[in-house]
């Protein structure tokens, strides 16, 4: 599909895989190929009916280091340059991640096959859905480095486990275990490391056997609840049901709910 080898991108039963791919360097998300293979990839999902769901999670041992720390105290890509340059860098850059998952049209799903760190743990947060190895660890890490999180991540952690855990998290740069980010509502689910890709596949499936347009539109409000008022989400939540409505997997659905059996859709 034309991806960089930084994401390696496969394809089966409606369900899209990115794998993270520096494996060596424990998959960082700072640099310019990594960020463009990504928004890239949404890119072509938004464009691709036949894409229902997508499930993101990295190569090797670690899911994202987040960003390249050896690249920070060289100065160098995204870190260089004085600080108009560098905050022009992360507009440019790294924040152009979020801003793509956000308006991605299909459920993202991370598998966080190991340490998400910094913006890694914030990578995770963008995505819809999360199921987390035991291995996985989580961690706000920024100030630990003297810096802040620069890719939305204190908005993020915030709208995922509220201000009071977002802030020990945030403020301490502590790690969270797998048990405890379930516990504090980070992740969804908590599997052993063997078992943390089919769960995955079958959360994704679970998505998938439904009508494509009206999981796009449900994430569409989702994502439009956080910051619209009741007012306007019931204004878009009018329209949009008055779409699916008229749509053939709408009466599809019905007949399958009727006749008790699952529905066959094809995303008209």
């Amino acid at each position: 599909m034309g991806t960089p080898d930084v994401l390696l991108v496969e394809r089966a039963e409606h369900i899209e895989t990115w794998t993270l791919n520096l494996p060596d360097s424990r998959n960082p998300i700072s640099d310019g190929t990594m960020v463009d293979a990504i928004c890239a990839q949404v890119d072509v999902v938004n464009g691709d009916d036949d894409v229902r769901a997508v499930i993101l999670t990295g190569a090797g041992s670690a899911f994202s280091a987040g960003g390249n720390v050896h690249d920070m105290a060289g100065r160098a890509g995204m870190f260089g340059g004085n600080p108009y340059r560098l905050s022009e860098g992360y507009r440019h850059g790294i924040q152009r991640i979020p801003r793509a998952l956000c308006h991605c049209e299909v459920p993202v799903i991370a598998a966080v096959n190991g340490p998400a760190v910094g913006a890694g743990c914030d990578l995770t947060l963008m995505c819809d859905l999360r199921i987390a190895s035991r291995r996985a660890f989580f961690a706000e890490s920024f100030v630990s480095l003297g810096i802040i999180p620069g890719d939305g991540g204190a908005w993020l952690l915030t709208k995922a486990i509220g201000p009071a855990r977002a802030a020990e998290m945030a403020l301490t740069g502590d790690r969270v275990d797998a048990e405890t980010a379930l516990r504090w509502g980070l992740v969804n689910e908590v599997v052993d490391p063997e078992a943390l890709m089919d769960a995955a596949v079958a959360l994704a499936r679970r998505v998938t056997k439904n009508p494509p347009h009206s999981v796009r539109m449900a994430k569409r409000l989702l994502r439009e609840s956080m910051h619209q008022s009741l007012e306007s989400l019931l204004e878009m939540s009018a329209a949009m049901q008055a779409l699916a409505h008229h749509t053939d997997d709408h009466r599809e659905a019905l007949s399958a709910f009727l006749d008790k059996r699952p529905g066959s859709y094809t995303g008209n």
